[in-house]
């Protein structure tokens, strides 16, 4: 019983440490600057908070990086270091995009379906190759992965400003997706839409699979330890070409959600970094489904908040992106460990 209780209070330290840390760093920035910290977070909250409409808001900026969070934990969960959501993430979107575009005539459920399969199916076989490549040769996915993001972001960038830039725009984008295939939205005039329900599920069945299915023990084993896993019988690169794949697809569902959802098209500069947001919310979240909806929202609120907190006073937007930036880095940082050492000292 009670070494349950102290591996609870070491996972709970392990996710809100950080959080913990950061506030208290823009604290003494806020200090520095002439600024009254407890006001400006009782602002950002009301601001993330305050509201249906601000709720809405949140939940909308959260929406991606539910996502993004979800493709970076699943491979992490099987040993595989994957920082390729990010280019996922736009070729999703594009892919989403175009065919959103292209079914003016068809009715709104097949049209969101197709746009969306696509998306996924684009963000799966863009991380084909890095998955063969480890699982076969043990190339180090680390490197393959974060060069395909440079080369998504340039390819969609060339594009969207060449072939599919719309008729008549002076601006790097694609035409407006048809009517009929963009994502219903949860609580009009708000940008909530039903791609948060769709991430949210994903994110629960996540969970589920985790800890109840086969597959879902096999990859935390290969995760663990693919040696021992080879032994039992589990072949290890299967695991992490599988990985790979579903991790490449939530990543593209996750652009073209954001296509169909709240963009209504594709745009030069599509993503602000989901993709590597979705690392600090893995990393954040200890790969588990609960961990990534609430550093998701977190994450979303800290994003809705600077933007609206400038309308409403002189607080710099710089503030809450050191504030995201404290967090990433304390992500890293396992305190829980430091919990269960201090312990055992004990």
């Amino acid at each position: 019983m009670t070494r349950a209780l102290g591996s609870r209070i070491a996972h709970t330290l392990g996710v809100a440490a950080p959080f913990a840390f950061a506030l208290a760093i823009g604290a003494a920035i806020l200090l520095a600057a002439g600024f009254d910290p407890l006001g400006v977070y009782k602002l950002m909250v009301q601001e993330a908070f305050g509201g249906d409409r601000r709720i809405a808001a949140t939940l909308t900026a959260a929406t991606p990086l539910l996502l993004t969070g979800l493709a970076a934990a699943i491979a992490f969960r099987a040993g595989i270091f994957n920082v390729g959501a990010e280019g996922c993430f736009y070729l999703g979107g594009l892919v989403a995009a175009v065919v959103g575009a292209a079914v003016p005539a068809w009715s709104s459920a097949p049209a969101i379906l197709v746009a969306l399969g696509a998306a996924v199916l684009a963000g799966g076989l863009w991380l084909l190759g890095p998955g063969v490549l480890r699982a076969s040769l043990g190339v180090d996915e680390v490197v393959t992965t974060l060069m395909l993001n440079f080369i998504a972001i340039g390819l969609t960038g060339w594009l969207v400003n060449g072939p599919l830039l719309a008729r008549g725009s002076a601006n790097s984008a694609t035409p407006l997706i048809a009517a009929n295939a963009e994502l219903p939205r949860l609580m009009p005039p708000t940008t909530l839409n039903l791609g948060f329900v769709i991430s949210l599920a994903l994110v629960i069945a996540y969970g589920a699979c985790s800890r109840f299915a086969v597959s879902g023990f096999r990859s935390k084993l290969v995760g663990m330890n693919p040696r021992f896993s080879r032994a039992v019988g589990i072949e290890p690169g299967r695991i992490f070409l599988a990985m790979m794949i579903v991790s490449g697809a939530i990543g593209g569902l996750a652009g073209g959600i954001h296509a169909l959802g709240l963009v209504h098209r594709f745009v030069g500069g599509f993503s602000p970094g989901y993709g590597f947001t979705g690392i600090a919310i893995a990393l954040l979240a200890r790969n588990t489904a609960l961990g990534l909806i609430v550093a998701s929202i977190l994450f979303g609120a800290l994003s809705s908040a600077g933007a609206n907190i400038q309308l409403f006073s002189d607080v710099p937007i710089e503030i809450v992106e050191i504030l995201q930036g404290a967090v990433m880095i304390f992500a890293v940082a396992n305190l829980g460990v430091f919990w269960k050492r201090r312990r055992g000292a004990a």
